[in-house]
């Protein structure tokens, strides 16, 4: 602890010379906002950027008791003037989108669409006061800016090199910060403002500097209507179900001082609600920001706390802005970065629990546009990044084993899900706490059957052209081993499903679903073949182009793996989630979290229990569960770097979909599990009893 103490105070020794740096920044920025001219087109972006920089940094100046007294609708006023230039109809003609820079910039579009995204970050380092992060963004965008003063213009390949140098240079300190952000309970930004805000005034909403959307705001709005037994009583739901985690996993939790927050904004009383609860299990909670800077920035999507996303199509379009930097010399620096990283703050990460996790649904359906001018990865640089988080997991794994950490999950839905929303929030509220004991019950019945034979057949109804065979684990000792984990509510909340990590060989065939939600993205008609438990050819309805069907799948399904294998095959016993989807008619809103409980599910990836293979997991009837592994997962064993794929995607086949679902022994017979979308296998009859509700 006295290093972090001593890191501390060299770190405010560094804040103050670096605040030299920022005011010499602010004020020639200052400058140019005033409206010096530079060769067209050029002079619009730095002239635009610089009037936006220095409103954003206006707050630094006001104090503090002036934005206590802030009226709400001064506040919210702000926001939306921050992110106004790419928000709605706005984004068209804002530099942030690849299209519009490379229309009015030419070849230089991409380069300054990169330097405007990275820009983006700057209202949260503001509201955190965060100087260094500040700085080195203001910096950014005047060495860029003065590469113009000259009377000769410069070549993109000198203002790429700039941003390039920026990415490597400071690779190290980002990630450091990164690394600590994720483990450091002394980094308490976010949960200051959570556990002293005064939650009623929802001004306290911008203070995270993020975009706030009506999204959020009716979110803290409709819980503030709720009572405080209501709200501990969600808490307690999701705080229990990391507790669980450790217990059904047989890890020490008492071994733990921290455990990580993850949430979007608006959800603060349930937040302020489990840090009380975490603080009595004797964990810390660590609440970090999702990573801004493009070093650190993933392309799947925000880790860590979040506001709203003033466009999703610009998230999109820069989520792979990495292209830019990213070659193998950068791939050693960074990997380099985040192990000493690790080595520095290892004392942190050794007692870190894992993340606790709070998702968001209910947002309309995104369909991206294809943007041939955004930055993408080349196949190199696809291969290159693979290699990245691949290795990155191992090095995390080493500072934070996955046998020692658990996790939970849990999801509420957003305010624009339907007109109904307090009714679905209330819904969704008693879908989290179903009974445990029931669902065990029941799930066991299943789980004995399946356990009776080694293959599954799985089969589509009416269009639905699926038809898999799945190949389970030999059991060598039936009375003390079982293929299948019996999920209720614990890590993954709500409750109900059965799953298993299948073998390989013999799995094959094709799985269709009409629609589907997944990372956050929708899929029409996607088809995945499959052949010796792999995908092999893949397929969706989203785009007239064949080639851009499959390079979506592969940009967020693939993960540009040129073979991925099914990690894990389930059946979603949740038949009450069903039907309430169902009844709003919210199928396409739902998360995997719980649109994975709604029928059979296939994941493509990892294993179920990827990095924890020797670890022994047991079910509740004391059975050891055997199905760990799959044939590239025990590559571990020689070659680490061959075993992972670094993601894991749910895809589920839900019940109005499903023909059959049944096992098949050894002479060929079958014995169903599911027919015609209805539970037939004696003693799982209760599991229909929410499809003939009204």
């Amino acid at each position: 602890m006295a290093d972090r103490a001593e890191y501390t105070t060299a770190l405010k020794d560094e804040e103050a010379w670096v605040k030299e740096r920022f005011n010499l920044a602010k004020e020639r920025i200052g400058e140019i906002a005033k409206g010096e001219e530079l060769a067209a087109p050029f002079s619009d972006f730095f002239i635009k950027e610089a009037k936006w920089i220095s409103f954003v940094l206006e707050d630094l100046e006001t104090e503090a008791h002036i934005r206590d007294s802030r009226t709400f609708e001064a506040w919210r006023e702000r926001n939306q003037r921050i992110y106004e230039d790419t928000a709605g109809e706005n984004y068209a003609h804002s530099y942030g989108n690849p299209a519009y820079a490379a229309e009015k910039l030419g070849a230089y579009g991409k380069a300054f669409s990169f330097l405007y995204a990275e820009l983006y970050g700057l209202p949260c380092y503001a509201a955190e006061e965060s100087y260094w992060d500040m700085t080195l963004l203001m910096e950014l965008f005047l060495e860029v800016y003065s590469s113009f003063s000259d009377d000769e213009l410069p070549s993109v390949t000198t203002i790429e090199k700039i941003l390039i140098s920026y990415a490597e240079d400071y690779c190290q300190e980002i990630v450091e910060r990164q690394v600590r952000c994720a483990v450091d309970p002394d980094l308490d930004f976010a949960q200051k403002l959570i556990m002293e805000s005064d939650l009623k005034d929802l001004s306290y909403l911008f203070r995270f500097g993020e975009y706030i959307s009506s999204s959020e705001m009716e979110t803290a709005e409709y819980l503030n209507t709720l009572s405080q037994e209501e709200i501990d009583a969600v808490a307690e739901t999701f705080t229990q179900g990391f507790y669980r985690g450790f217990i059904q996993g047989r890890k020490d939790i008492r071994k733990k001082k921290t455990v990580n927050l993850r949430y979007r904004l608006g959800f603060e009383r349930v937040m302020r609600s489990a840090v009380l609860k975490f603080r009595k299990m004797g964990l810390s909670p660590v609440i970090y920001r999702h990573a801004l800077h493009a070093v650190v920035r993933s392309a799947y999507g925000r880790g860590g706390y979040g506001g709203g996303e003033a466009s999703r199509q610009f998230e999109y379009d820069h989520r792979q802005d990495s292209a830019l930097f990213l070659t193998a010399d950068f791939v050693q620096k960074k990997l380099r970065a985040i192990q000493t990283s690790y080595e520095k703050y290892k004392d942190l990460a050794k007692v870190h629990a894992g993340p606790a996790v709070v998702e968001a649904f209910g947002a309309k359906p995104f369909h991206p546009a294809a943007c041939e001018e955004a930055l993408h990865w080349s196949e190199e640089q696809t291969k290159l990044h693979s290699r990245m988080m691949n290795e990155t997991a191992q090095i995390t794994s080493r500072y934070i084993p996955s046998e020692e950490r658990s996790f939970t999950i849990i999801a509420f839905p957003l305010p624009e899900i339907d007109e109904r929303y307090p009714e679905i929030f209330r819904e969704v509220m008693k879908i989290n706490t179903l009974d445990n004991d029931r669902y065990t019950r029941i799930q066991q019945t299943i789980i004995d059957t399946l356990d009776s034979c080694e293959w599954v057949e799985v089969k589509g109804r009416g269009d639905n052209e699926t038809d898999l065979i799945v190949h389970l684990h030999t059991l060598t000792d039936p009375k003390k081993q079982t293929n299948f984990e019996n999920c209720v509510a614990d890590v993954n909340i709500p409750l109900g499903e059965v799953f298993t990590s299948p073998m390989l060989a013999g799995t094959g065939g094709i799985l269709h679903v009409r629609d589907v939600y997944l990372n956050g993205l929708k899929f029409i008609d996607l088809k995945l073949i499959f052949d010796c438990g792999q995908v092999i050819d893949y397929t969706c309805g989203n785009f007239e182009k064949e080639e851009d069907n499959r390079r979506y799948i592969e940009d967020n399904i693939l993960f540009h793996h040129p073979k991925i294998a099914m990690g894990e095959f389930a059946i979603g016993t949740n038949t009450t989630a069903y039907m309430m989807a169902k009844k709003y008619q919210i199928e396409d809103r739902l998360p995997i979290l719980i649109a994975e409980k709604l029928g059979p599910h296939f994941a493509v990836g990892d294993t179920c229990y990827s990095r924890e293979e020797d670890h022994a997991v047991y079910n509740p009837d004391g059975k050891e569960i055997i199905a760990r592994d799959n044939e590239i997962s025990e590559m571990r064993l020689d070659d680490p770097a061959l075993a992972y794929f670094g993601c894991h995607t749910d895809i589920t086949l839900s019940y109005d979909e499903l023909g059959s679902l049944s096992v098949i022994d050894d002479e060929g017979e079958t014995i169903p599990i599911i027919e015609n979308g209805r539970y037939v296998l004696p003693g799982t009859e209760e599991l229909n009893e929410p499809f003939d509700c009204k």
